[in-house]
């Protein structure tokens, strides 16, 4: 089986290194000239969790990634106003928990797999048949393929060209985020042991010292307007430049090329169409909210894999890979919208209450149970 995989992210990434490494024919296609390096630190857990372990990718993830002690909820000042221990919501989640720069879990899974990588390269046009696809190249080729999957984010052109515009399937959140890394020692020695973020109300900075001697960045505030701004740096200088504490540090050193996007979720009514399919975000994104879209994205790329490799033909098996994980992102969907207010306060009542819960977290069996109300089922 010969497959065009559009975008090299984690969710396509899972997928070329299941089919590539049980046979199939797979190139890779990523609109990047190269591997990405911006990008946020995530808790990788769960399905995907799970999934890293039977494709045999955990010990280089764990040599990646990161063991978190907690997370600290600083004021302006930098003192500590509430916290989260990482062991309690480890043991929730039944150990299976690792902290890993998204870019570094990108790393571990372009290790992994045995397929065509093209960076610099996406398609123009695609002729969709019952049969296969033909799709046009941006360097001037054609490739036929008995496959083409969509995995270029939420942002989606593949989808674009075959199922409709992005408005028609977009769900804007009413956030924007945004994140970079740099250099900085008093920062970084600041900001050692754990993450580190302000216990503020709309918008929130977090800060994590990483052992190559940088410091990651993550911002998120409310915004109400959808549209990302041209000058992304100068956008988070001017929504968090009142602020204290590292602060002004962090905004001083931020670079001219950050990761910067809106904080949304995509609900389209179906994933294929003839012999293309839509992976990832770009058909069931979950959004920063719901931190787990890169667990949904690797799982949900082994689950096509098996779904392929396990049914008599390409059409019963996108039928049967929606039908399997369709229930499980929606969920992951609704647990996000419905945890917002929780997520980011939008007022200092809701910030105080998020306050008393973190200590209430302490509790024997409690920790369980706000883990399940953060992330859903386990």
């Amino acid at each position: 089986m010969r497959v065009v995989i559009c975008g090299a992210g984690i969710a396509g990434l899972a997928l070329a290194v299941r089919l590539s490494t049980s046979g199939d024919d797979v190139v890779v296609l990523e609109r990047a000239p190269g591997p990405r390096a911006q990008g946020y630190m995530i808790d990788f857990f769960g399905s995907g969790y799970a999934a890293a372990e039977r494709m045999g990718l955990l010990p280089r993830l764990h040599e990646l990634g990161y063991r978190v002690p907690r997370a600290s909820y600083v004021d302006e000042d930098g003192r500590v106003r509430a916290s989260l221990g990482f062991r309690r919501f480890a043991k929730a989640v039944n150990g299976g928990l690792v902290s890993i720069m998204r870019p570094d879990l990108e790393l571990a899974l372009r290790e992994a797999f045995q397929a065509e990588l093209r960076f610099g390269t996406t398609i123009t046009s695609v002729d969709n048949r019952a049969d296969g696809v033909t799709v046009e190249l941006s360097d001037g080729t054609t490739m036929e393929a008995d496959l083409l999957v969509g995995a270029d984010g939420i942002h989606s052109s593949v989808r674009e060209m075959i199922f409709g515009e992005e408005r028609e399937f977009l769900r804007y959140l009413g956030f924007h985020t945004a994140a970079y890394t740099f250099d900085d020692a008093e920062v970084r020695a600041a900001v050692e042991g754990g993450f580190c973020l302000t216990d503020t109300v709309d918008r929130q900075m977090g800060l994590y010292a990483l052992r190559d001697g940088r410091v990651a960045v993550f911002t998120v505030h409310r915004t109400a307007d959808p549209t990302r701004p041209e000058n992304p740096t100068a956008a988070v200088r001017q929504a968090y430049g009142s602020m204290g504490w590292l602060v002004p540090r962090a905004l001083a050193k931020a670079p001219e090329e950050i990761y910067y996007d809106q904080v949304a979720q995509i609900e389209i009514p179906r994933w294929s169409e003839g012999r293309v399919v839509l992976i990832g975000d770009a058909c069931h994104a979950v959004s920063l909210l719901a931190g787990q879209g890169a667990s949904l994205g690797l799982a949900g790329g082994s689950l096509l894999a098996d779904e392929l490799h396990a049914r008599p033909t390409i059409a019963e098996a996108l039928a049967g890979y929606e039908r399997r994980w369709r229930p499980v992102v929606e969920e992951k969907q609704r647990v996000a919208r419905s945890g917002t207010r929780w997520f980011l306060p939008d007022s200092r009542p809701r910030l105080w209450a998020r306050r008393v819960a973190l200590k209430l977290a302490r509790l024997p069996l409690v920790d369980r149970a706000m883990a399940t109300a953060l992330v859903g089922k386990l």
